[in-house]
């Protein structure tokens, strides 16, 4: 994947990762109605990330021989949402920081942008946030998309089978999250959150290297990407 974050903020990061499933419950791509898409020069975001720490994962994690991904650097994903990437690969993660910190105010509290140069070719990655820079807490992501069937290199996702997943949104368009969504979680204070990790979904279906939504579900997205 590639991903960028915003600080109602701003970052981007590459994730690695069938056909679109029927519409499901969630908000559509961007420009249709309905959607929570955030645009990159909306002035909404008064802040962007502004260190990234990245930890590299696998090009094909059932393949491991092939190495590592490499492409960007971890700068790429600090400042304004642009065409900047960097990779992360097979469950590869990115920690960001800003100036200051974040708290749950009224309604979506940050964005995480990615680089998807379409509505449905959508590569994804879980959110999490840190009070003290050691405990994270997981947003609640679901996919329901089918996972029986693996999303091919090429395939497509329903954006309406996606919820709190960063990704979500084609190239420009930020995927907001709520802080209210894990007020009630321990060992964070949603109130000052000085970190933000970005974590690549693997996308396969295979058990042995899934990565599974807050409901059990295996989360299908473009394999090997």
């Amino acid at each position: 994947m590639i991903f960028r974050l915003i600080f109602i903020l701003g970052i981007i990061v590459f994730l690695g990762g069938g056909e679109a499933a029927a519409q499901g419950p969630y908000p559509p791509p961007a420009g249709q109605p309905g959607t929570t898409a955030m645009y990159k020069d909306s002035s909404d975001f008064i802040a962007w990330a502004v260190t990234c720490s990245v930890s590299r994962g696998w090009m094909d994690i059932a393949d491991t021989a092939l190495g590592k991904v490499s492409y960007g650097t971890s700068s790429y994903a600090t400042g304004k949402a642009d065409n900047s990437v960097v990779s992360l690969g097979d469950g590869g993660t990115a920690v960001l920081t800003f100036n200051g910190y974040l708290y749950n105010g009224p309604g979506p509290d940050f964005a995480v942008f990615e680089n998807s140069f379409s509505d449905d070719f959508l590569e994804l990655a879980f959110v999490e946030v840190s009070s003290d820079q050691i405990n994270y807490i997981r947003f609640p992501a679901v996919s329901l998309t089918q996972d029986t069937l693996q999303t091919g290199t090429f395939g497509t996702l329903d954006a309406t089978n996606i919820h709190n997943l960063a990704g979500k949104y084609r190239a420009g368009y930020g995927t907001p999250f709520d802080l209210d969504d894990l007020k009630d979680s321990a060992n964070i204070n949603v109130d000052s959150i000085v970190s933000i990790r970005i974590i690549d979904v693997i996308g396969s279906v295979n058990p042995a290297y899934a990565s599974f939504d807050s409901q059990g579900h295996i989360v299908n997205d473009p394999y090997p990407t």
